[in-house]
């Protein structure tokens, strides 16, 4: 067997190492068109940040490591510039220039993804850069060094984008974000994204959303970047980061069967449409674990395990990819935000039936000390209460909630599963009750008719003759900010001013508190009494999510615009 793999990093690398350990006698050639055959990536924005000072730790493995423990020919500075299927070759250029064919047996396709330049004027400045590979790393850390940069603007706010911004502001920079959409964080929910843009301005981030850029000019040593909406800001650069394309073109122009944004499809043991070539990483389309509909994951995980399903496949181990969940998480300062699963702009996209409820408990115990608050929003099947997905934002105990979840929604359990889990336990570490068991808990509760839930998204497309809305908390709260038209009856006293809500028998009495849980125990209150009662899932905290203006005001973002826009450049 002579097994050719193209690509290194997660996927390439992956696929040569398992290769070895199922065959000892196979032939395997690794084709690296760079100088570093496997690196973290993924851990590019901290080594700029200098968190990972020693640059090194970022090589996973070298190419003497290949060589010598797993005797793997690889090539670096190889680029295949065509594959013909027919003789079953790959058509090369070495590092000095020369071409040559080589055969193959099998052949895997690693050429991961690259940095999407939209076709923005003056965007070949060479002060425009972007973060994908160790030399653009070694680019931005010159930027800031020799170049004594000081004022940098990311473009775009998905993870590489918020990454680099608080990496950037770590090394001394001013540092502003934009983005085209009406959010930051596009895989999460528009209202959970407002508490990490919320972050971001607490830590002096400028933000921009639903802002596009016009044009780039070279300004010797410095961009002046010219907006849609008619603002022009002067950088010392830019960074780039509008998301990566699936480097595809080599597949393509073999003929093999291509998929979305020029993405390479594959079946379920990552073989193309031609038997004998495989596929693998962020060049590939993959399909949606929750519902199997087609989508792009560029993530380092997904590509290890489609390594692995592949080689296993060649050399005949039965061995299928059951498809992706984009379980991802994201340090933005002080806290942390991770998601799995579908959310709720793709169900709805998907018009499939679904549930949701927010929570916002502690990460453990509240008498212990350094107790923090989380955001926890969950999704499932209102049809089967199966989990279809889950987003989390807080400073502490975010990624063992998001993978307790992960692990549920693999095992298609439910949103009861959630509510019986047994989990680990102490006061340093959770509750008794902890937030997936919180959730579990709301969301079997509306379903058992228990206590309905309905949600501040929904309120709009309610005749408001129908409702009131009551405020479960101290008057003291109430009167720091609430919903407009509440009606305020602390949860202590509902019993003692059942009166008051008298005139309402006739409408559903909709109760919120800080997060639910007062608004909840109120709302048991008035059902006993016979009134129509539901709880605003996740309380007034959800509501200053959806309606972030109105709790915190547009003074601050307006400030921090201004600031940044107005330091001349010296």
């Amino acid at each position: 067997m002579k097994l050719v793999i193209i690509g290194g990093v997660a996927g390439g690398a992956a696929s040569a190492a398992r290769a070895r350990r199922l065959s000892e006698d196979a032939e395997i050639i690794l084709f690296e068109r760079g100088e570093y055959i496997s690196f973290a990536n993924c851990g590019l924005p901290y080594c700029v940040g200098g968190e990972i000072k020693n640059r090194s730790m970022l090589l996973v493995a070298t190419p003497q490591l290949f060589r010598q423990r797993f005797r793997i020919d690889v090539r670096l500075k190889s680029l295949v510039t065509s594959i013909n299927r027919e003789r079953k070759t790959v058509s090369v250029t070495g590092p000095d220039g020369g071409a040559y064919e080589e055969s193959y047996d099998k052949l895997i396709i690693s050429t991961g993804a690259e940095p999407a330049r939209p076709p923005i004027p003056g965007i070949d400045s060479p002060q425009i850069l972007s973060l994908r590979t160790i030399p653009d790393m070694d680019r931005i850390i010159e930027a800031i060094e020799k170049k004594n940069a000081r004022k940098a603007l990311v473009i775009g706010g998905g993870f590489i984008g918020l990454e680099m911004v608080e990496n950037l502001k770590r090394r001394g920079l001013e540092v502003a974000v934009i983005e085209m959409l009406d959010q930051v964080m596009p895989p999460f929910d528009h209202e959970m994204a407002a508490l990490i843009r919320n972050e971001l301005e607490n830590n002096n981030i400028a933000v921009w959303l639903n802002e596009r850029v016009n044009a780039f000019e070279d300004t010797g040593g410095g961009v002046r970047v010219a907006l849609q909406s008619g603002r022009t800001i002067d950088v010392d650069f830019v960074l780039l980061a509008t998301g990566v394309v699936p480097e595809g073109e080599l597949a393509g122009k073999s003929g093999l069967r291509m998929g979305i944004r020029g993405s390479i499809v594959v079946d379920d043991r990552m073989k193309t449409s031609d038997p004998d070539i495989y596929a693998v990483g962020d060049a590939v389309q993959v399909f949606r674990f929750a519902d199997g509909s087609s989508t792009l994951i560029p993530l380092a995980g997904p590509a290890a395990k489609e390594a692995r399903v592949a080689v296993n496949t060649i050399f005949g181990i039965d061995t299928r990819f059951r498809g992706v969940q984009g379980s991802s998480i994201c340090r933005v300062f002080g806290i942390t935000a991770a998601c799995t699963g579908l959310n709720e702009k793709t169900l709805r996209s998907l018009a499939q039936p679904y549930g949701k409820v927010y929570v916002h408990p502690a990460n453990h115990a509240g008498y212990y000390p350094g107790a923090y608050q989380m955001t926890l929003k969950v999704l499932y099947n209102k049809n089967t209460g199966v989990v279809l997905g889950a987003q989390c934002i807080g400073p502490d105990g975010i990624d063992k909630r998001i993978d307790v979840i992960s692990m549920a929604i693999q095992a298609k359990m439910t949103i009861r599963d959630l509510s019986e889990a047994e989990l680990c336990y102490a006061p340093p570490f959770g509750s008794s009750k902890d937030p997936v068991n919180f959730a579990g808990y709301v969301a079997v509760n509306d379903e058992d008719g228990v206590m309905p839930l309905t949600h501040w998204d929904q309120l709009d497309e309610r005749n408001p003759d129908d409702f009131i809305l009551l405020d479960t908390r101290t008057s003291m709260e109430y009167n720091g900010g609430h919903a407009p038209g509440a009606v305020n009856i602390p949860v202590d006293a509902i019993r003692n001013r059942l009166d008051e809500l008298e005139p309402y028998r006739d409408r559903e009495i909709l109760i919120y508190c800080a997060t639910g849980v007062r608004s909840h125990v109120a709302g048991c209150i008035l059902k006993h009494h016979g009134f129509r009662a539901a709880n605003i899932s996740g309380g007034y905290r959800t509501y200053c999510q959806f309606h972030p203006k109105a709790c915190t005001g547009e003074t601050k973002i307006q400030e921090l615009q201004e600031s940044f826009c107005g330091t001349p450049r010296q």
